[in-house]
């Protein structure tokens, strides 16, 4: 073997020249080659993976069955006629253990030009080690890709009968970038990303009992809506015309339930021209379900189930479930008005626009002179409330201003039936007793086209098709939007949002 078992120094760090490193690759690829080995196999049969064939020794075996297993190469030490290699896949590590006179000339002559991360088939009878390691005894191998360009594998040390591992792969931006080389070296990504599958699958689960059908609406829109955000725009050639990517699947979901569909949802992606943050990502994935003849009331209750439900799930899963909160229902409810109210000691409703703009700018609101009425309440509330929520909180009656798609609330029609999920600063969800007067709904809809004449490029534009569809009649409706990123991020107790996306958005290289 060309390289140290242990040597990370050959793992690739930023701004590092691998020119040497790579040649060596290329030039074992070429000998590989001219003896007739193929590096770039095409399939492998393997009857094993390592988590399954480690328990195939019971505690008192010293050998046990045959078994096929591939994956890559994470170490090696080699010993003269011998070595000691670990061989890594989706499930875990396992030892293997050459010997030239077993495997045979032609191929100890191939294992000579393995390098760190090359994967490889083997097969062997399993043994235990004098130190009680469970290891394959390597009969056979079988090159089937070859790594010209090395992962960044750290070192492992047991210390305390515990398994350390030091990476050498740490910066956060080059993970980021090279998802594909971070879940490759770190197994607890690779457990969060099957978390974050499992969250999906239970959700559906979830929303499939309750008599919920998934759907899927357009991705490309000739008009945006069901959200305040600025979109991305494209442009159709055959059909002349510029498209926008949805910033949210509600107006689409909707037309169904008007369609005589009752319990609907979809799970997908979503899209807004915004900035990047520890919370923000461009491309996110949003759970929406509506469900007719239900107010905000019974979405709340859909809501915690949901969740509890989620949470129980994750709590299983290795090295993640034990950061996920345990969740107590009823979660507990404040009011939008009286919260903002108190945090900022005056009534932010009563004032005119300059006094509204003079608090928002002492309450560190960047920009309040450019920012629309509704804008600035809801950037005010982010500061003063959102971002102390800390156990999951219903927030619940927000003024009509800042709510277009929402039915006023039965007793008071400055404030709309709607509440949002917080937890830990963050938005988990979003929900209304679902406006269906579309007499009504033409008047918010031209309110926000005025704004948006005004300069505000979060706000919408009338959809007349929209219109047209309420008019056929749109059952009472419940509906919500949950931001599964965020979802995940709170459960899994995960900072940023990039890493719970497996290809965020990133400037160039």
């Amino acid at each position: 073997m060309s390289e140290s078992a242990g040597d990370v120094t050959n793992a690739e760090q930023p701004g590092e020249d691998l020119g040497f490193v790579m040649r060596d690759r290329l030039a074992s690829l070429t000998r590989l080659r001219e003896r007739g080995v193929e590096p770039f196999a095409y399939a492998f049969d393997r009857s094993h993976t390592t988590v399954e064939a480690r328990a195939l020794l019971g505690e008192g075996d010293e050998e046990g069955p045959v078994v096929r297993l591939a994956g890559r190469i994470a170490s090696w030490r080699g010993q003269g006629k011998t070595a000691f290699a670990h061989l890594v896949d989706q499930e875990g590590r396992l030892q293997l253990y050459l010997r030239r006179d077993e495997l045979g000339e032609e191929a100890w002559e191939t294992s000579k030009e393995l390098h760190l991360s090359d994967v490889i088939g083997v097969e062997g009878p399993l043994m235990r080690t004098r130190t009680g390691e469970v290891t394959v005894r390597v009969t056979s191998l079988t090159l089937l890709a070859k790594a010209l360009r090395p992962l960044p594998f750290g070192k492992e040390q047991v210390v305390d009968g515990e398994i350390v591992r030091y990476s050498a792969f740490s910066d956060t931006e080059q993970r980021a970038r090279q998802r594909y080389a971070d879940l490759a070296v770190h197994p607890e990504v690779r457990a969060l990303f099957t978390a974050r599958s499992l969250l999906t699958r239970t959700i559906r689960r979830h929303l499939d009992d309750l008599g919920y059908l998934e759907v899927e609406t357009p991705v490309l829109q000739p008009l945006y809506g069901g959200a305040a955000a600025r979109p991305f725009i494209t442009h159709h050639n055959a059909l002349d015309m510029p498209l926008y990517l949805r910033i949210a699947d509600e107006l689409y979901l909707k037309r169904l339930i008007v369609g005589g569909f009752e319990r609907v949802y979809e799970i997908g992606h979503d899209f807004r021209n915004e900035g990047i943050d520890r919370t923000h990502n461009p491309e996110f994935t949003m759970l929406e379900f509506y469900e007719a003849y239900a107010d905000y009331r019974t979405m709340m209750t859909r809501v915690e189930s949901l969740l509890v439900a989620a949470a129980d799930v994750l709590r299983a899963v290795p090295t993640i479930g034990a950061s996920v909160p345990t969740l107590v229902t009823p979660f507990p409810r404040i009011e939008w008005v009286p919260s903002l109210v108190q945090a900022a000691g005056v009534d932010v409703l009563a004032l005119d626009d300059a006094g509204l703009k003079e608090v928002a700018a002492r309450i560190g609101v960047e920009r309040p002179g450019s920012l629309s009425r509704p804008k600035l309440l809801d950037e005010m509330f982010q500061a003063l409330v959102e971002s102390k929520i800390d156990t999951p909180t219903f927030v619940v009656d927000y003024p009509k201003a800042l709510s277009p798609l929402a039915k006023p609330k039965r007793g008071d029609d400055t404030l709309t039936e709607r509440f949002e999920l917080f937890a830990r600063g963050k938005e988990l969800a979003n929900a209304f007793s679902e406006l269906n007067d579309p007499i009504d709904q033409r008047e918010r809809f031209e309110a926000q086209a005025r704004l948006k004449a005004a300069g505000d490029d979060e706000a919408t534009m009338v959809d007349e098709d929209y219109l047209r569809a309420m008019e056929y009649g749109m059952p009472p409706t419940g509906g919500v939007g949950v931001g599964i990123d965020r979802l995940l991020m709170y459960l899994t107790d995960t900072a940023n949002i990039r890493d719970v996306i497996l290809f965020p958005t990133m400037r160039p290289e």
